[in-house]
């Protein structure tokens, strides 16, 4: 026998509608409309791209700081030693060392949401790689987590800058804000997330780059956004 829905499922599913899209301001009070958990959820975006992830050059990865940041506490890790651990340390790092931090993560101990490293000691963190790598928490000098100036990638985190990169179907996954947010600030964190998205386009990709976006909150239902409307005020 069919589980049966209740009225508030069917009343969201009847909102939605199948595959209506909705003009991006619209969709995220749509969405702030329907959240109903007890916690403050957070905003997700999902981006589908017209790559082909399995070839490197058409792989896409990169970092943007939102003007409104993501609204979570980041817990940064950074492995430098001398005058750059105790920079790192003022500019908010939560745990900052070397040899003795790098021995403690080797362990299991991952109770953290950001790593950053001073390129001196890259040769040691390397061996973390099969546990940072899986978890993309590997410090990379692409998207500047691996600095001479580990202070200043502290301070960068703190507020807001994120990291992106496209999974196994070419998509982008990633947090935008969290649903306390202003309607204003979480469209302005997609377009900036967005703008960096296209300066990011593989140069061998042909005809539509991004396919398509939907948001969501945490507990809540994806919802696509009409890409003309969106794509065309970048």
């Amino acid at each position: 026998m069919a589980k049966k829905r209740g009225k508030r499922y069917l009343g969201i599913s009847e909102k939605l509608g199948k595959n209506k899209k909705y003009a991006s301001l619209e969709a995220i009070k749509l969405m702030k409309e329907i959240s109903h958990c007890g916690f403050e959820e957070s905003v997700e975006v999902a981006v589908d791209l017209n790559i082909k992830p399995k070839e490197r050059s058409e792989r896409v990865r990169g970092t943007v700081a939102l003007p409104h940041g993501t609204g979570k506490k980041l817990k940064v890790l950074v492995f430098a030693k001398g005058e750059k651990a105790e920079e790192a340390s003022q500019a908010g790092a939560d745990w900052v060392g070397d040899e003795e931090l790098i021995a403690k993560v080797e362990k299991g101990w991952l109770d953290f949401d950001a790593v950053v490293a001073s390129p001196e000691l890259m040769k040691d963190v390397a061996k973390l790689g099969r546990i940072l790598g899986p978890r993309g928490l590997m410090p990379s000098p692409k998207v500047g987590t691996v600095s001479e100036n580990p202070s200043r990638a502290v301070r960068e985190l703190k507020k807001g800058k994120i990291e992106y990169r496209n999974d196994a179907s070419g998509g982008i996954h990633t947090s935008i804000g969290k649903i306390s947010f202003t309607d204003d600030a979480l469209l302005e964190n997609l377009k900036v997330l967005l703008r960096a998205l296209n300066k990011d386009k593989p140069s061998t990709v042909k005809g539509t780059y991004i396919r398509g976006i939907s948001l969501c909150s945490t507990m809540g239902p994806g919802i696509k956004v009409d890409l003309p409307s969106l794509l065309g005020d970048l």
